[in-house]
């Protein structure tokens, strides 16, 4: 694999991003490098050191953060007092402004991952001053067609895993929007319903991951189980706060506005979001883009192959 080596952090801190959040971010790689921004996915994974070995750490700055309400920012989304109102598609763009302007920096290479290709679409759709380039994989969309096929639709792929998905939710519940219902029951005054319901949603999670490896150890902490679960179902129930018509996705159908900035998707062969062709959508309407298909990789961004498709990527953009 060609990563490059591992490396710390120059600069970091909290930003006062209003709201009472702060959202932590850092700075690696080289002062006066090209600058690069990560956005992780879930929502609410939070940042990772895999993302700075993407960057040939002597020509860019690498700019990681954790999104509102995950990681180190703060307040957690795990804790049940956290204000998940000021958390949404907006404000985590808004955000993204601020530590640009924070940063000084004025145009970044976007690099996103599953939920961080949908929010730096839209940021791009909206922000396409700010960006200098596009790349992303694991892609998505966030339309509400690709939330149904991950909640219910792999069910008739998965059919043990959904029946025990199935079963947390109260009868009535069960024919509706699942993200919706699932939000609702960690949303609950009760600690024990909140944990069963953030439990139950991380073990479907896991089940449908189509290659190995087949765990994902933070789910295995508590605090981290709760927030990303309270935090993609608070998204994932919400049509990702992208505004109406979001069945077939409003990014998709402003993929035009991405015209004159560079980029370049990488898909695993074996990423469920490919049965709705999303991202060979997407390519297709979006001028100028390169779709890299990487065999027998999944929706893993560690993968072999989408590691050297991505640092090949950023090698590519790197030079002027």
């Amino acid at each position: 694999m060609s990563l490059y080596p591992q490396i710390e952090p120059y600069d970091h801190g909290l930003l006062d991003v209003g709201d009472g959040n702060r959202i932590y971010w850092e700075t690696c790689g080289n002062p006066r490098g090209k600058p690069a921004v990560v956005l992780h996915g879930g929502p609410g994974s939070g940042c990772g050191p895999l993302s700075r070995r993407h960057f040939d750490p002597d020509a860019y700055r690498i700019v990681l953060l954790d999104q509102r309400g995950c990681g180190r920012s703060t307040p957690h989304a795990g804790a049940y007092d956290t204000d998940m109102s000021v958390n949404t598609t907006a404000h985590l763009i808004a955000d993204l402004e601020r530590l640009r302007a924070h940063l000084g920096i004025e145009r970044w290479l976007v690099r996103g991952a599953s939920w961080g290709s949908v929010l730096g679409l839209r940021y791009a759709q909206t922000h396409p001053h700010a960006v200098s380039e596009l790349l992303l994989t694991l892609v998505a969309t966030g339309s509400d067609a690709e939330v149904r096929l991950v909640t219910r639709g792999l069910g008739r792929i998965f059919p043990e895993a959904f029946e025990r998905f199935l079963g947390v939710l109260p009868a009535a519940e069960r024919g509706g929007d699942l993200a919706a219902a699932y939000n609702r029951l960690i949303e609950s005054p009760d600690p024990e319903v909140r944990a069963r319901a953030a439990r139950a949603w991380t073990d479907w999670e896991t089940a449908i991951v189509p290659a190995p490896p087949r765990s994902v150890e933070q789910f295995e902490d508590p605090r981290f189980r709760m927030g990303f679960a309270r935090t993609v179902t608070h998204y994932w129930g919400s049509g990702h706060f992208l505004g109406a018509d979001n069945e077939e996705g409003v990014v998709l159908r402003d993929a035009h506005l991405l015209k004159g900035i560079p980029g370049t998707l990488v898909q695993g062969s074996l990423d469920f979001g490919n049965l709705l062709g999303i991202v060979w959508r997407l390519h297709h309407a979006w001028p100028g883009s390169e779709l890299v298909v990487v065999d027998e990789a999944g929706h893993d961004a560690g993968a072999p192959g989408v590691a050297d498709a991505l640092v090949a990527a950023t090698d590519k953009y790197a030079r002027p």
